[in-house]
């Protein structure tokens, strides 16, 4: 499971615990969790039900994945091995007997599209950080893209198209790569048709319009394919202007 939480401690004020309780996932992936390691560690203190790992940026406030398992992991390991990139605390890796599951908070490219060159360097350097480990076994990848792969995945693809971080042919060509190169969206191959979002504005009333983005992705190695059971957007939880997204494997 992933879950963009948009602000750790504050979603831990909105139920996350009983929520994710609920849910029960095995392994959760979150991202943008703002805060340092020890700011994590603190706002799940006292919740036993998973092990905890986390990686911050520098900049506090900003950015950070973790990662809960219920499973102790044979590894973890915080970033791509490339020292530019991993400043804000965006990748997060659990090695597992049959996989490795890799949590992203893929970079926004900003207003005014300002950060959009970081961006494409970005996207191949994680694109060849998840070809490196499905040499050793399958990948699951999941969290926020931050990139609507097709006009079905947001609401207003004409208007947000080549304007709007997130819908530009840049970011679209870059996951293009990505499933070219062997990682595949889970969800839309069960769902060809199907328009589900995973992202609202908090303006204008967005998610009871149902006016989103589905930026939020489970994404598995060709290799892992066989082993993944169902792909689901859980669009009914709140807490965030994410909600979470998930997979079913079956070793």
């Amino acid at each position: 499971m992933s879950w963009n939480v948009n602000g750790l401690r504050a979603v831990v004020k909105k139920g996350f615990q009983d929520q994710i309780d609920g849910l029960a996932p095995d392994v959760l992936g979150l991202q943008e969790t703002k805060a340092q390691d020890d700011q994590v560690r603190e706002a799940l203190f006292g919740w036993d039900s998973y092990e905890l790992h986390s990686s911050s940026a520098i900049k506090k406030g900003y950015s950070g994945t973790a990662i809960l398992t219920k499973q102790p992991p044979l590894s973890v390991q915080a970033g791509l091995g490339v020292a530019e990139l991993d400043t804000e605390g965006r990748v997060l890796r659990a090695e597992f007997e049959s996989f490795h599951f890799v949590t992203v908070y893929t970079p926004n490219s900003s207003s005014g599209l300002k950060r959009l060159p970081f961006r494409e360097t970005w996207d191949v350097a994680f694109r060849d950080y998840l070809k490196e480990l499905d040499q050793d076994k399958p990948v699951v990848c999941c969290g926020d893209l931050n990139v609507a792969h097709r006009e079905i995945d947001l609401a207003r693809p004409a208007a947000n198209y080549n304007r709007t971080p997130g819908y530009t042919q840049q970011e679209i060509d870059g996951m293009d790569a990505l499933q070219q190169a062997g990682f595949l969206d889970t969800w839309r191959a069960a769902n060809p048709d199907t328009v589900k979002y995973s992202w609202w504005s908090y303006r204008g009333g967005a998610r009871e319009k149902n006016v989103g983005w589905r930026l939020d992705y489970m994404l598995v190695s060709q290799r892992g394919m066989p082993h993944v059971q169902n792909a689901e957007i859980h669009n009914d939880v709140k807490g965030s202007d994410h909600c979470p997204v998930s997979l079913t494997w079956q070793s």
